[in-house]
């Protein structure tokens, strides 16, 4: 896969890209709390604007990305980024920290134009069998920047201070665009139909996806996992003083067990991504979580917790990488960015609803409750995939 040259710069540029990421999102992190004394709405902005541009700009950003050449939309969106961030940092210097809030909602919905942008490219320059290794490659990097990002983000700052580690940001994504330029120029694209039309693009799209019963599965899948994993995304801090009576600097050690796994598992798939279907993936990812959430909801033991976070971790990057090769496999390339931009926010949206019913289900009802619902869900959206399970692989194309 790394012969590639397209997987190959588009890797590299990731790199640059997740360190600048990491650096960036946690000196704004700590320098926030350190401004506002841990004043929480502010604290909470921050998941705002770093969430938020998902939900408004993500079928947008899709229409567009498969309307613009994508190479030129990466670098593009690399060299905002990094313009901002400079920009920000000089703005920090003055005494202006709130613009700090506006770097991270800049660069997010930047990413919504991006990230679409380079699954086009891996639609068009990587062989179908390969699509499946090369989302479990990406999803490995992912999971190793979980596990180095903070421990990165926090000693550049701590170090080095706030502007250093916005200066530092914006030069690593000045390097991404920097990578992302080596590719060759991006082929002419076919304007045989005409003027571009934003509004029908975008409705041609979301009936590209209703018409598709790949995708609407997908969909369904999407929203039974999202809300399963916004009901237990703020409650393994309640597992960890409640069911195992440890202090709160003890969910670190549960992370750390779950993100070293998502490495292994991501490894794992790589090395058998040629024999396993992608929706077979995906519905073992969805079963593990199910045993793995429930398991994690009653357990009172220490050891048995973290081997079930072990668990969680080694199957999670088969649920991404799953849906991703699906997604690559089943759409046709000048629908990639709206079909991604139309089933993301499904997926963020069910999270979002789990997030606020989370507190008062657990409230209502207990904590082994509540991540028993979540278990169920996961099953549910395997349930959902059997129908993908029993036909045959299919070439993207409009389904009735």
């Amino acid at each position: 896969m790394m012969k590639n040259r397209y997987v190959r710069t588009i890797i590299f540029s990731r790199v640059f890209l997740q360190l600048g990421i990491w650096i960036r999102n946690f000196a704004i992190l700590l320098y926030v709390t350190e401004m506002t004394h841990n004043d929480p709405l502010y604290v909470s902005l921050i998941s705002v604007a770093e969430f938020a541009p998902i939900f408004l700009f993500a079928i947008i950003g899709g229409t567009f990305a498969d309307r613009w050449q994508p190479k030129r939309t990466m670098v593009s969106c690399d060299l905002l980024s990094a313009l901002s961030i400079f920009a920000v940092s000089l703005a920090v210097l003055w005494g202006s920290w709130h613009v700090l809030l506006f770097a991270t909602l800049f660069s997010a919905i930047l990413s919504q134009f991006s990230q679409p942008s380079a699954m086009k490219m891996f639609k068009r320059h990587v062989q179908e069998e390969k699509l499946q290794g090369v989302m479990a490659m990406f999803q490995s990097m992912m999971a190793f920047f979980m596990v180095i990002g903070p421990i990165l983000g926090t000693y550049v700052y701590q170090q080095y201070g706030m502007t250093v580690s916005l200066v530092t940001t914006g030069l690593l994504f000045l390097g991404s665009a920097a990578v992302l330029s080596l590719l060759p120029r991006d082929p002419a694209e076919d304007n045989s139909q005409g003027n571009p039309n934003f509004k029908r693009e975008l409705m041609e799209g979301l009936r590209y996806v209703s018409s598709n019963r790949t995708l609407r599965t997908l969909g369904g899948t999407f929203a039974a996992s999202g809300l399963a994993v916004g009901l237990i995304q703020p409650m393994l801090l309640f597992v960890t003083i409640e069911n195992l009576g440890r202090d709160k600097e003890f969910l670190q050690w549960l992370l750390m067990a779950n993100g070293a796994a998502m490495l292994l598992g991501g490894g794992i798939i790589m090395g058998i991504a040629k024999k396993v279907r992608p929706q077979t993936l995906l519905a073992m990812g969805l079963l593990a979580s199910t045993m793995g959430t429930i398991g994690i909801g009653w357990s009172t033991s220490i050891i048995l917790t973290l081997a079930l976070q072990v668990l969680n971790g080694l199957f999670f990057p088969s649920i991404h990488i799953g849906i991703n090769t699906m997604i690559l496999q089943n759409t046709e390339g000048p629908y990639i960015g709206r079909v991604g931009g139309a089933l993301t926010p499904v997926f963020m949206g069910m999270m979002v609803l789990g997030m606020s019913m989370a507190g008062g289900l657990k409230s209502g009802l207990s904590l082994p409750a509540v991540y028993s619902i979540s278990g169920c869900l996961f099953l549910i959206g395997a349930v959902i995939l059997m129908p993908l399970l029993l036909q045959k692989q299919q070439p993207a194309k409009r389904e009735a």
